[in-house]
């Protein structure tokens, strides 16, 4: 880096030192109110983060990615470039790094303590976050109110069109029969499991603790006709009882936390059996690490996206043998890419509803994502499963991908090699 210190205080020369060594030396530019600056020697920086008060660039020293997060969203932070370039390119700087200060990690492990999921406590999460307010998701989501990762079989289609695609992959993916009985933990506004019902033939019982979805999605199973088909239960995945053919969880794997790993497989042990089979669609990471310490204090309480070993603490227990991986990252970078350009048109709607700082607070939130995504530092998985007396067993992967098998949905299947 190269560093303009002519006029700068020796107490900020150092600390804008500091700050840069902590970003991993990122192709980024950093200046203070006066003028001083550190700027990356050998390149064009992808942006200018720029520091209004000595304060803020001490918080950041000590605490990077909360007091970032937090001076960027009460503006005594400004980025001046493509925000989504600036942060890919500090993320793509600490890839395999682990920079955090003393304060930092004590930071993040005060709020892995203060934010167990347990029944109460993840129900308290799931409300901060959920419970917002149907208007303001309607704003940047797509039609069916879909709020995780999309599948874009080309990267030029829409996102109402992608969504629609993610659900088919999804149900393509269980090999949903007409008539079977199907769960699914975690359901947001319902869209999936109406999905499922209409195009599928199944039954499906959707579990979810938000009292706004789960009424939006009573309200919307009625109005489509589907209420004796789909059952939306307000309630705990852990409290989920009966039998079924398969389980499907996309988008809550993330929020259980990894301690409470075995306890959802006894859940699916005790829905599935040894012959049924299910589906985890979840964020994740390559190595076990804290998700950032700003986005579960201010945006995700209790989040956790696992590594996929630590996924096999739901699996090893019940010997359920797992069927396919497949990684979405480049795909929810692009929905991300979609829902900020769609809250950006909505900002003035959004500012009245919250305010000024609420849509500082969400655009870094989603910039961020997309940021993780682009860089890596965030994975989207889905885990295909099954029970080791299950029969659906596929014997190639044409049934994902031949669009004639797809369109009459007889795919013919294989018995499991013994």
């Amino acid at each position: 880096m190269n560093q303009h210190t002519l006029s700068t205080p020796p107490l900020d020369s150092l600390l804008l030192e500091k700050l840069s060594g902590l970003i991993g030396r990122a192709p980024v530019r950093i200046t203070l109110p006066d003028g001083s600056e550190i700027s990356p020697a050998e390149s064009a920086p992808a942006g200018t983060v720029v520091i209004h008060d000595r304060r803020t660039l001490m918080n950041m020293v000590l605490s990077p990615e909360i007091a970032f997060g937090d001076a960027y969203t009460e503006g005594r932070l400004e980025v001046e470039g493509d925000l989504v370039d600036v942060l890919s390119a500090i993320y793509r700087s600490l890839a395999g790094k682990n920079p955090a200060t003393w304060y930092a990690k004590l930071a993040s492990k005060w709020l892995e303590r203060t934010q167990s999921n347990t029944l109460s406590g993840s129900r308290e999460h799931i409300h901060r976050h959920y419970d917002l307010g149907t208007d303001f998701y309607k704003l940047w989501l797509d039609s069916e109110m879909v709020y995780t990762c999309a599948y874009f079989p080309t990267p030029s289609i829409g996102l109402e069109e992608a969504q629609l695609a993610k659900m088919d992959l999804v149900c393509r993916k269980l090999q949903l029969q007409p008539g079977e009985r199907i769960v699914e933990a975690g359901c947001g506004w319902g869209s999936f499991a109406l999905h499922m019902a209409k195009h599928y033939g199944v039954r499906v019982k959707a579990f979810n603790i938000s009292h706004e979805q789960i009424a939006y999605a009573r309200e919307n199973a009625a109005r489509r006709g589907l209420a004796d088909r789909v059952e939306f239960i307000e309630d705990d995945y852990r409290n989920i009882c009966g039998r079924f053919d398969a389980f499907v969880s996309v988008g809550m794997l993330e929020h259980v936390g990894t301690e409470n790993y075995k306890d959802l497989g006894k859940v699916i042990q005790r829905c599935i059996g040894d012959s049924g089979r299910g589906l985890l669609h979840f964020i994740g990471m390559n190595r076990p690490r804290p998700l950032s310490a700003w986005i579960r204090k201010r945006i995700f309480p209790g989040a956790n996206p696992p590594a996929l070993r630590q996924v096999m603490d739901l699996f090893e227990p019940w010997n359920y043998s797992v069927l396919d991986v497949e990684n979405l990252r480049l795909h929810y970078a692009l929905t991300l890419q979609h829902w900020l350009n769609r809250f950006e048109l909505s900002i003035a709607r959004v500012a009245e509803m919250f305010g000024e700082e609420f849509v500082r607070l969400w655009r870094l939130y989603l910039a961020g994502s997309e940021a993780g995504f682009r860089a890596g530092t965030l994975q989207l998985f889905q885990v295909l499963f099954a029970g080791p007396k299950c029969e659906h067993t596929p014997w190639t992967r044409a049934y994902l991908y031949d669009q004639k098998t797809t369109e009459k949905q007889d795919v013919k299947w294989m018995h499991a090699m013994s």
